[in-house]
């Protein structure tokens, strides 16, 4: 969603990229939000705006991971090839970053009092 909104709103819509990324970050974290309110964690049943924003967080530390792995890899590292950077923000980034995603949706977004069962659920 994130990335065919912002090639959508960069190409043919000719925004900016920053603007573009803006807006694609919050379309993506709003359909991401209403897939798990609504599918996932439907049980769990968050109330009022503290759920959302806390989602938004926790994207937002994700963001942050994957962009902090591509600093590392191309400015600490000195790998600078396009390969190298899409390895370290796109794969290696990326899996860190649904970890961080996972946990914190799990346990600051949508938990439950008391869990018990597994840990997937």
């Amino acid at each position: 969603m994130d990335l065919a909104l912002f090639t959508c709103l960069r190409g043919p819509a000719a925004l900016g990229p920053l603007t573009a990324k803006a807006l694609s970050f919050v379309a993506g974290c709003a359909v991401a939000y209403a897939g798990n309110a609504l599918g996932t964690y439907r049980h769990t049943r968050p109330r009022g705006l503290r759920p959302c924003a806390v989602f938004v967080a926790v994207n937002v530390a994700g963001a942050a991971v994957q962009l902090l792995c591509l600093t590392v890899s191309h400015y600490g590292l000195g790998l600078t090839s396009q390969r190298a950077d899409t390895v370290s923000g796109a794969v290696i980034g990326m899996a860190l970053a649904t970890v961080v995603r996972f946990w914190g949706t799990r346990t600051l977004v949508f938990r439950t009092e008391g869990r018990v069962g597994s840990w997937t659920g």
